[in-house]
C-alpha cells in the first residue's frame, strides 16, 4: 500500500495473559488462544495493509504485552515522547520501543522515571490536528501533561477517567476524521464531560452505550473515512454510516482478555503538525505544606485521596517523619489540577485539612469589595467549621465568629486589620470580602498518640456505627456531661418531638433540673407536645401510659396551643399553674434559656415561637455561644441548623433510631462528633441512670 499514512504493529509471538494489571485480565491468566491470538493480529493487520503502511518492531520473550504498540509513544511530526509505564510488568518494553524509534530518526523525549505516561494509550490527537486529548486517572500522571505540551509544542486538554474499566483513554475515546468523535461519556468525570462539549459540536459527538463500549468499540483505528473495530451494534454501525465512515468488524476476542483491541494494537507514526497549533496547557500546580500526625491520624491519606477523587494529581516531594511517637511529621506535596477552577476547589478542600503554602510562597488575602449589602464578590471563600486565621498586610489575622458556609469579611480598627465570619445577608457595603484561598489556614488540632488512643472517657472519632454498645457511648457521655458541669461549662440541647413521643421528656426534664442543660434549641412541635403531655398525659393523641390513642386525642395539641396562646406565653402559664411539670416547665423554673423556630407546617403557633426565620436563626446563634457540647436529640432540621452555626472544638453528640440521620450529622470532618443510632427515650434513660451513678464532683487534676 502506497500511503503517507504509516503505522506500528508487533506480531503476537510471544502475547499471553501472564499478569493482572487491569480488570480485563481478571480470571485470564493463560487462557489465551496463541494460535487464535495470531489469527485475529493477522485479519487486522491485513485490513491495516490495505489502508496504510505498517512496519513491524520484534518481539520480545518475556514481554507479551509488547503487542500492544499504542502504548510505545506519542508521536507528532518527526518527535516522540516515549512512554513511561505506570506497572513494573510492562517497563522493560520502553528500551526496545525506544530503539525502534532511535532507529528511525525521531527525536525522543523521555520524561522523569516516576512520572507515568503510557503513550498513545492515554493521548490521542484531534483528526484535524487542532490539539492533544491527554488521559490521566489510572495509568498517566495529570503531570505529564505540561511536558507533551512543551516537547509537541501543541494544545493539550486533560481528561480524567474514573471507570476502571476503561483505564486507558483509546478504550472509551475515539477522535475520527472530520472532526467527529466516538467516545462513552460515563468513563469520564462531570468536568471532563463539559470539556468535550465544548470543543465538540453535538452533531459531531457520537456518544455510545455501555454493551457497546465493552465490546471496545471506541477503541478503534481510523483511516480517513474507513473505521476499523472489534465489534459493534447495528444501532452504532448505522450512526456511524450516517457520519460517511466505512465501519469494518474484526474479531479481537482474543485480545480483550488483557484489555485491549484495534487501536491498542496499533500506533500511528505519521502525524501530520499543525503550523498554526502551539503549546498551550491548562493544568496548574501549587505546592502544599501539612503538619501534623499524618500517618497514623490518617491526615496525608484523606488530603491525597481528596485529591485524586476531585479530579487532581499529586507528587510528595519531600516527607519527614516523626522520629518517635510524639512527634509531628511534615510533608511537602505537589498538587495539580485539570484547571484554575478545579485546582480553587481542591485547594479549598486541602485548606480545611490545615494545608498551607510552603514559607517562601505565602502571601496575603485577595479581597473585593462589597458594593451591594448582602451580596458576596463571586470567587469569595466560604468558611469552615475550623479556626481560621488569614493573612492580611503580612500579618496573620484569626477571623472571629467562626462559622460554616459564611464569607470573611475585613474592616479596620485604628489601623488593624479584623476579618470576621458573616453570613452573606449581613455583608455591607464598605466591606471588603476575601475571594480564592491564597492567605487563609486553618487551624487543626494536633493530639498525640496517646491522646487519641489511650484517653481513659475520650470522645470516640467521628464516625456512626450501630453495632456500637449504646451504654459503652452513654458512659463516656455521661463522664463528659459531668465533667462540664462541674466546672460551670455549657451544654446545649437541641430536641424534636420523638423526644416526648418516646417517653423521653421526663429524663430529659431530669437534665435540666439536675444542672447539665443550659440552652434548649427545637421548634413550635416540642413545646407543644410536651406541654400537651404535662397536662392532658398524652403526646399527638396517644396516652403515654398505655400506649393506645385516646378519643378526641388529635385535637389536644390545638388545645395546648390555644391555652397558651391565652396566658400569652410558656413563662406565663408557668407562673398561672397551668403547667406545672415537664421539659418547658423545668426550663422556666430553673432560668434555661430557650429558643423556638418555626416552620411552614406548625399548627399555631406557640406565641413563644419565633416565625422570622432570620430572627429565630440569630437566636439560635446567640444561645449557642460559648456551647462545650451540643446534644442532638432526634431533630435533623434544626439540628443541622445548629451544625453549621457551630465551630469545630465543641462536641456534637447526634442521636438517632435513622442511621441516615445520625451520619448526616456526625459526618462534618470533626474528631469531636459522634454518633448514636437508638431510641433517643432509650438514650436518655440510659443517660440519667448513669449520670445518677456518678455521685462525687470532677475534679481536674494537675501534674507537677
Amino acid at each position: 500500500m502506497n500511503s503517507p499514512i504509516r503505522f506500528l504493529m508487533c506480531p503476537p509471538d510471544h502475547y499471553d495473559v501472564d499478569y493482572v494489571i487491569n480488570p480485563w485480565m481478571e480470571g485470564n491468566i493463560h487462557k489465551s488462544s496463541r494460535d487464535r491470538a495470531v489469527e485475529q493480529w493477522q485479519n487486522l493487520h491485513h485490513i491495516l495493509k490495505d489502508h496504510a503502511v505498517v512496519d513491524l518492531v520484534k518481539p520480545q520473550k518475556g514481554w507479551p504485552d509488547l503487542v500492544f504498540t499504542a502504548n510505545a509513544g506519542l508521536v507528532l511530526g518527526q518527535n516522540v515522547v516515549l512512554s513511561r509505564f505506570y506497572h513494573k510488568e510492562r517497563q522493560g518494553e520502553e528500551p526496545y520501543f525506544k530503539e525502534w524509534f532511535s532507529s528511525q530518526g525521531y527525536t525522543v523525549y523521555e520524561l522523569p522515571k516516576d512520572l507515568p505516561f503510557e503513550g498513545a494509550g492515554d493521548a490521542l490527537l484531534d483528526r484535524e490536528g487542532r490539539w492533544l486529548w491527554a488521559g490521566y486517572g489510572f495509568r498517566s500522571e495529570l503531570d505529564s501533561h505540561p511536558y507533551l505540551a512543551k516537547w509537541l509544542d501543541i494544545e493539550v486538554l486533560s481528561l480524567r477517567l474514573t471507570d476502571e474499566r476503561f483505564y486507558h483513554l483509546d478504550t472509551c475515546f475515539c477522535p475520527l476524521a472530520g472532526g467527529y468523535l466516538l467516545y462513552y461519556p460515563p468513563a469520564f468525570d462531570s468536568y471532563s464531560n463539559r470539556m468535550i462539549e465544548m470543543r465538540v459540536p453535538p452533531e459531531k459527538r457520537i456518544a455510545i452505550e455501555e454493551a457497546d463500549a465493552v465490546n471496545f468499540a471506541c477503541n478503534a483505528v481510523n483511516v480517513d473515512s474507513v473505521v476499523i473495530m472489534n465489534k459493534t451494534s447495528d444501532s452504532l454501525k448505522q450512526r456511524l454510516t450516517d457520519a460517511g465512515f466505512q465501519v469494518i468488524q474484526t474479531s479481537l476476542t482474543e485480545f480483550l482478555k488483557a484489555g485491549g483491541a484495534a487501536k491498542c494494537l496499533t500506533l500511528r507514526v505519521t502525524e501530520p503538525v499543525g503550523t498554526e497549533v502551539h503549546a498551550n496547557v491548562s493544568v496548574e500546580s501549587r505546592t502544599i505544606r501539612m503538619e501534623g500526625h499524618l500517618l497514623d491520624s490518617g491526615l496525608i491519606s484523606r488530603a491525597l485521596d481528596l485529591v485524586v477523587e476531585n479530579g487532581g494529581s499529586f507528587q510528595v516531594l519531600n516527607f519527614n517523619l516523626g522520629e518517635q511517637r510524639q512527634s509531628t511529621s511534615s510533608a511537602d506535596v505537589k498538587v495539580s489540577a485539570p484547571s484554575h477552577e478545579i485546582m480553587e476547589e481542591i485547594m479549598s478542600l486541602l485548606i480545611d485539612l490545615g494545608a498551607l503554602p510552603p514559607p517562601q510562597e505565602v502571601c496575603d488575602v485577595n479581597t473585593q469589595p462589597v458594593i451591594q449589602n448582602g451580596v458576596a464578590p463571586d470567587d469569595f471563600y466560604v468558611t469552615t467549621i475550623y479556626p481560621t486565621e488569614v493573612r492580611v498586610n503580612g500579618q496573620w489575622v484569626k477571623v472571629q465568629n467562626q462559622r460554616m458556609d459564611g464569607a470573611i469579611a475585613i474592616t479596620y480598627s485604628s489601623d488593624s486589620p479584623v476579618a470576621r465570619c458573616k453570613l452573606l445577608r449581613d455583608l455591607e457595603v464598605g466591606e471588603d470580602v476575601i475571594v480564592g484561598v491564597e492567605g487563609i489556614r486553618t487551624i487543626r488540632k494536633t493530639e498525640s498518640r496517646e491522646q487519641r488512643n489511650t484517653q481513659e472517657f475520650s470522645f470516640m472519632g467521628s464516625g456512626v456505627s450501630s453495632e456500637r454498645r449504646v451504654e459503652l457511648v452513654v458512659e463516656q457521655i455521661a463522664w463528659e456531661l459531668r465533667q462540664i458541669r462541674d466546672q460551670n461549662g455549657k451544654v446545649v440541647v437541641t430536641a424534636g418531638p420523638v423526644v416526648i413521643h418516646t417517653g423521653g421528656g421526663e429524663h430529659l426534664s431530669h437534665l435540666i433540673r439536675e444542672g447539665y442543660v443550659q440552652a434548649l434549641l427545637g421548634g413550635n412541635a416540642i413545646a407543644v407536645h410536651d406541654i400537651e403531655q404535662s397536662t392532658m398525659g398524652t403526646s399527638l393523641g396517644v396516652d403515654m401510659k398505655r400506649g393506645v390513642a385516646v378519643r378526641g386525642g388529635h385535637r389536644h395539641h390545638l388545645k395546648v396551643i390555644n391555652a397558651i396562646r391565652r396566658c400569652g406565653s410558656i413563662p406565663k402559664a408557668v407562673e398561672l399553674g397551668m403547667i406545672d411539670n415537664g421539659v418547658m416547665y423545668e426550663c422556666v423554673r430553673n432560668n434555661i434559656p430557650f429558643a423556638l423556630a418555626g416552620s411552614i407546617r406548625d399548627d399555631g403557633p406557640l406565641p413563644d415561637t419565633q416565625m422570622d426565620l432570620i430572627k429565630a436563626q440569630e437566636e439560635y446563634a446567640r444561645l449557642l455561644e460559648g456551647a462545650d457540647m451540643i446534644l442532638m436529640l432526634s431533630s435533623m432540621l434544626h439540628s443541622i441548623g445548629v451544625g453549621n452555626m457551630t465551630p469545630a472544638g465543641v462536641k456534637m453528640v447526634c442521636v438517632d433510631i435513622n442511621p441516615a440521620v445520625v451520619t448526616k450529622l456526625s459526618d462534618r470532618g470533626s474528631i469531636e462528633s459522634v454518633g448514636v443510632v437508638t431510641d433517643v427515650g432509650l438514650f436518655l434513660s440510659l443517660l440519667v441512670q448513669q449520670l445518677d451513678k456518678l455521685t462525687s464532683p470532677y475534679r481536674a487534676t494537675h501534674t507537677v
